[in-house]
This record gives structure tokens, C-alpha cells and sequence, in this order.
């Protein structure tokens, strides 16, 4: 029978404290989200509840040294937490965004609520780059670990189960973005203990419909959704036109909070993560966790509906 060493039993005690911290730190920070009226959703794989509505930092974040712009984007995650979110998402990929959330952390007192959703993303030292993320950050852990695009999942996965199951790591996970790589994707879904998957949905991009999201539901797969908007250009291609009549019903008053509904409705997704760098955008996307909810007829005619005008 093997025996734990003295360090080991002080690291699994290390490791259980920080569970049931951490445990009552997503407990409290439901309980805001509910009391802002946001809609959650379970994380299949531990129960753990998450706001639908989440925060990316693709381009937007990306700011320098800028201190207004600093200020800004600090500005922008102090009006995501009052509003009831949690789930923080960047990459080594987004240029400076990385520093610039460690700056706005910082300055907010490291919000108790923080879901840190980052990714590897290298062919080398996917572990260097983890420590270096985690230092921008500012955080003891992250609390989800993605591989980006897919790039070097074989060698990145086995890591990344090993740091879940070191405590080092609360979810695991991996991505992929405009529609790319749909069969790669399945396989690994279908073939990895993954808790977590990222990919493209939105009005106008919906392959994922057909077999991944249901396929994420049976294997109890969490869904975070990126490029809602298609980086924009779907709402540029909506704004001129009028909101349907069922939009008043659901609550929204912008194109945007319907482009989020539609895709935060669908049972199988539990988080999406448009970026802003405009606190009254991120206010406005927010809503669209709230309000009335689309039943199935109502989500079928709300694609109908905007694949038309699409």
C-alpha cells in the first residue's frame, strides 16, 4: 500500500482548503448573479453554477500602456462584476490584454467572483507560458486552462489533466474559433475528459447546431461561446434594420441582446463571451442575460428570422 509523503498530505490539505474556498467564493458569486437577475447555467462536469453571460478580451483589452485606455478596460470589468458576471477569458494570443486584465484585477481588489478562463497557446514550453500568463494575471491559479486552436493538444491535455489533478487547475478545457477544425473538435470531445469547449455560434454561423453542441450535451461538455457577433460585422449588418416584433417580448432593446439570446438559449451552451470596450455596450449585452427566456418555437423563429435579414 502506498503512503503519502508528509509534504503530500500538507498539499492535498492545501488543496482542499482552496476547494472549499473556492467552493464558497462561486456560491457567493451566484448569489449576486441571481440577485441581478442573470440567468446561470451548471458546469456539467462539478455543478458549479455560471452567469450565461461572460467577458472576452480579443482585441479589446489589447490597449498597451495606455493609462486611459487602462482605465478605461478596468472601467469596463468593474461594470461586468456589478452586473453579476464572473468568467474572465484572454490568451496569450490577445497582445497586451493579459496585462490589462491584471491591471483592472489589481485595481478592483481582485473581485472575489473571478472565473480566470485562459488558454496555452505554443508548440514549446506550454508550461513556461502558463506560469508567465498566471503572473500577468495576477492570480494563485487560473480557474480554467484551454488549449487554443487546438495547437498541440496531444502534448497540452495530458498536462493540463495532470494540473487539475494536482489542484494546480479546476477545469480543463480547449478551443477553436471561426467555424474551423468542426471534425478535429469531435474527435477530441469525443475521445478527452475535457470539461470545458469553446467554439464559434451565432446567427449567421450555426454548424455547430448540428453536432457538436449535442454532442457536448451527452458527453456533459460546458459550451462557452466566442464571436457571438462575429467580431461585429453581424451587427453592422443588422443595425439598419428594425427589431422584430418578438424582441420587445424578450426584452431587447438592441440587435445586440438579440444576437446573444438567440445563442444563450440553446441548452447546450453555458456561457458566451462577447468583448466591449464601452461600459454601456457591456451593460447592454449583459441584459440579455435577464428577462424573459425564448421557448424552442421562439428560438426557431428568431433564426428564421435574422438568417433573413443576415
Amino acid at each position: 500500500m502506498n503512503r503519502l509523503s508528509r509534504r503530500q498530505w500538507l498539499q492535498l490539505g492545501g488543496l482542499t482548503a482552496a476547494t472549499a474556498a473556492s467552493g464558497a467564493a462561486a456560491q457567493a458569486a451566484a448569489a449576486v448573479a441571481a440577485s441581478q437577475g442573470l440567468l446561470t447555467r451548471p458546469v456539467p462536469s462539478s455543478g458549479e453554477a455560471l452567469p450565461v453571460l461572460g467577458l472576452g478580451s480579443w482585441i479589446t483589452f489589447n490597449v498597451g500602456q495606455d493609462k486611459a485606455a487602462l482605465a478605461n478596460c478596468t472601467a469596463v470589468l468593474r461594470a461586468f462584476y456589478q452586473a453579476g458576471g464572473r468568467l474572465v477569458d484572454s490568451s496569450p494570443m490577445y497582445g497586451s490584454s493579459q496585462p490589462a486584465i491584471g491591471h483592472a484585477l489589481s485595481q478592483l481588489g481582485k473581485p472575489a467572483a473571478l472565473f480566470s478562463a485562459e488558454k496555452v497557446w505554443t508548440s514549446g514550453n506550454g508550461m513556461a507560458q502558463m506560469a508567465e500568463s498566471r503572473a500577468l494575471w495576477g492570480v494563485p491559479r487560473f480557474d480554467l486552462m484551454q488549449v487554443h486552436n487546438l495547437l498541440a493538444w496531444q502534448t497540452h491535455l495530458p498536462a493540463l489533466f495532470d494540473m487539475k489533478a494536482a489542484g494546480r487547475l479546476r477545469y480543463v478545457g480547449i478551443t477553436t474559433s471561426h467555424g474551423r477544425r468542426h471534425a478535429e473538435l469531435e474527435e477530441i470531445m469525443r475521445s478527452q475528459p475535457l470539461d470545458f469547449v469553446q467554439l464559434t455560434y451565432n446567427a449567421a454561423d450555426r454548424a455547430v447546431e448540428q453536432r457538436l453542441l449535442p454532442l457536448a450535451q451527452a458527453r456533459g461538455i460546458a459550451v462557452i461561446v466566442n464571436r457571438p457577433f462575429q467580431g461585429g460585422s453581424l451587427l453592422d449588418r443588422l443595425q439598419s434594420a428594425p427589431l422584430p416584433g418578438w424582441a420587445a417580448d424578450l426584452g431587447c432593446q438592441h440587435w445586440a441582446q438579440v444576437a446573444l439570446k438567440l445563442v444563450i438559449s440553446h441548452p447546450a451552451v453555458t456561457c458566451a463571451i462577447p468583448a466591449t470596450s464601452q461600459v454601456a455596450h457591456l451593460q447592454q449585452n449583459m441584459a440579455a442575460g435577464r428577462g424573459p427566456w425564448p421557448d424552442t418555437a421562439l428560438r426557431q423563429r428568431m433564426a428564421q428570422d435574422l438568417q433573413r435579414l443576415l
